[in-house]
């Protein structure tokens, strides 16, 4: 198969999976189950979450019988499962990489930022991101190579040349022992270098946010391949830049990642080293 068929009939699966998947949420807004209670009391999540998943995978699979799949609901909570997870895929010729809804605390209490996010990796690297935002039927796309875009128009990050114009936005950890009291000294270190920060919980679409020039920057610690691995792509793409928070590149084990503009990438790393 021609690469260049291959990569635009990826895509359109991806979309296609992406924007039913997402009319299926909406469908359940104000309808769904007490929701389980998974890994900790702020990591929730419900039936939506696995008719999603299961949604996703049967199309993709209709359409790529071959290709490999990970996603957020065929894994146990915890970090540990997460890698022993995708150390069991990451070898695979072709990896659909899906968060069937990232956000779901928003989407149980009706706040209205989750979004699908679904990845296609070729030998470890991510060439297709897609995250769709139902509530503003919202819908960012990436192909390696090819640029980024929203609505069908290009995206590219924002310009801010410095920390102190930036609006950043992070996300609050689900493990409360180690990480959130960490998040919680690299907020009280960044807040007052820069605009102002967002926690709006859902980190693919903060990802797309940066693509977009909505966000100058983003960081996260505790984080899974299915939160990042679209978002990471809209941001490369966008002419932003995606890291670990050391600065080394972005790759699917990435756990706690920084994604900007690219010009406040420097100064945001600087201000998250913090004990």
């Amino acid at each position: 198969m021609d690469s260049i068929i291959g990569i635009k009939s990826f895509t359109a699966v991806a979309v296609n999976s992406a924007s039913k998947a997402g009319e299926w949420i909406k469908s359940r807004i104000g309808r769904f189950a007490e929701p389980d209670l998974k890994y900790s009391m702020h990591d929730l999540v419900t039936e939506v979450d696995k008719g999603s998943e299961r949604l996703i995978r049967n199309l993709i699979a209709t359409h790529f019988p071959q290709h490999s799949f990970l996603g957020e609901e065929g894994v146990e909570p915890g970090p540990e499962a997460s890698a022993k997870a995708l150390e069991a895929v990451e070898d695979a010729e072709y990896l659909w990489i899906v968060d069937p809804i990232d956000g779901t605390t928003n989407f149980v209490h009706g706040f209205p930022f989750f979004s699908v996010s679904i990845a296609l990796a070729h030998k470890g690297q991510v060439i297709v991101g897609v995250v769709y935002d139902p509530s503003k039927d919202e819908l960012f796309v990436a192909e390696r190579g090819k640029g980024a875009y929203v609505h069908g128009k290009p995206m590219n990050v924002s310009k801010e040349q410095s920390l102190r114009q930036s609006l950043v936005a992070t996300g609050f950890p689900a493990d409360h022992q180690m990480a959130l009291p960490l998040n919680l000294r690299q907020i009280q270190a960044v807040a007052p270098q820069v605009r102002n920060i967002r926690t709006a919980g859902s980190a693919a679409l903060h990802m797309a946010y940066v693509a977009a020039g909505r966000l100058s920057g983003f960081w996260e610690i505790g984080l899974n391949s299915w939160d990042l691995a679209a978002g990471s792509l809209l941001v490369e793409e966008a002419g932003g830049k995606v890291t670990d928070l050391n600065g080394e590149p972005y790759h699917l084990g990435v756990r706690n990642v920084a994604a900007s503009n690219g010009a406040v990438h420097g100064e945001l790393l600087k201000a998250l080293q913090v004990e």
